[in-house]
């Protein structure tokens, strides 16, 4: 006898329910619920979940997703997120696990392994005068979920820094231009903080990867998100500790295995940039629970290419993001 587990992941791209919004939250939902639904998830790693004031006006409240939920399998799952500081939900951008099964711990992780790296802009105007911390934007989100047998899962939700070059002070045109660089060399350094934002969080979840492998060197682990990096891209390369990269045989139990492998490579990715297919969505497993997996799916037959359709800011109800899940059947009698 098995026990089925499927573990998904899916950036629903600002999901949010502002008044007067375009697309409204009732256009996005009523695509996006019959992607859920045919998702069938028992534990789903979701980026991009803005929050919303609470009812009660005290706080914030995942208000908009909690909506989208509405009538789905999803409504009873246990929930974790992303919180700031007072305890509730970020205002923007947090992460979530939802899990059929019980969750039994939450975690967050910002800096916590691995501090901000200290970096002197160099292009700046007016010049800066000494190094900044870049912070990432977002943590990390582990929840340790219970699976039959005694088992315990530890699901690891990520959404790296995009690969949007962050703004350098002075080095931007102005209205009506403002997205426009004023060089190439301000660009360039503005992608380069972004590519050291994105491969410092990578180091900080191959860490925590690291840190559940030395509690138990057979952890089930899966580490889901929006990654904004190819499977072969340096942050992809960090976070799975392939042993050609380390080039250590007795680090081998503690490599992270992407599951779209077994996919066919004209139907593996998950975002069309210019025509162009990527896998920047991942679900990555320790070899403990690959012993498990069935197979993938990405569903990505209505996947839109908004870099190319649209030159205004208008956009489709749906993600821009596929849907990503991989399949496992458990023996239930293992212990």
């Amino acid at each position: 006898m098995t026990e089925r587990l499927r573990v998904a992941t899916f950036n629903l791209e600002n999901l949010d329910d502002k008044l007067g919004q375009k697309p409204s939250f009732e256009a996005r939902a009523a695509l996006m619920r019959p992607q859920l639904v045919r998702l069938d998830a028992d534990v789903l790693c979701l980026q991009e979940i803005h929050a919303q004031e609470a009812a009660n006006g005290d706080g914030r409240e995942l208000a908009a997703l909690r909506k989208l939920l509405e009538g789905t399998p999803y409504e009873d799952y246990e929930i974790a997120s992303t919180t700031g500081e007072d305890g509730a939900p970020l205002p923007q951008r947090n992460l979530v696990i939802l899990s059929h099964p019980k969750i039994v711990e939450r975690n967050q992780y910002l800096h916590h392994f691995s501090p901000p790296p200290l970096y002197q802009l160099v292009t700046a105007d007016p010049p800066a005068n000494k190094p900044e911390e870049m912070r990432a934007e977002r943590p990390l989100l582990h929840a340790r979920i219970e699976l039959g047998g005694d088992r315990m899962l530890d699901v690891v939700n990520v959404h790296l820094k995009s690969r949007l070059p962050t703004t350098i002070p002075g080095q931007k045109l102005p209205a009506p231009r403002e997205f426009a660089w004023k060089s190439a060399s301000g660009w360039a350094e503005g992608f380069f903080v972004s590519s050291m934002r994105r491969v410092g969080q990578a180091l900080e979840t191959r860490m925590l990867v690291d840190d559940l492998f030395n509690d138990d060197q057979n952890a089930l682990i899966a580490v889901c998100g929006d990654f904004n990096a190819d499977t072969d891209d340096v942050p992809l390369q960090a976070i799975r500790g392939d042993v050609e990269s380390t080039e250590n045989m007795d680090l081998s139990h503690q490599v992270l295995v992407p599951c779209e492998k077994s996919i066919p490579e004209p139907a593996r990715y998950s975002y069309l940039y210019h025509g162009k297919g990527q896998m920047i969505d991942h679900v990555l497993v320790s070899r403990s629970l690959l012993e498990f997996y069935r197979g993938s799916e990405i569903h990505n037959e209505l996947l839109h290419d908004e870099n190319v359709a649209f030159a205004t800011d208008e956009k489709y109800p749906e993600s821009d993001h596929a849907l990503v899940v991989a399949h496992f059947e458990l023996p239930t009698n293992s212990s």
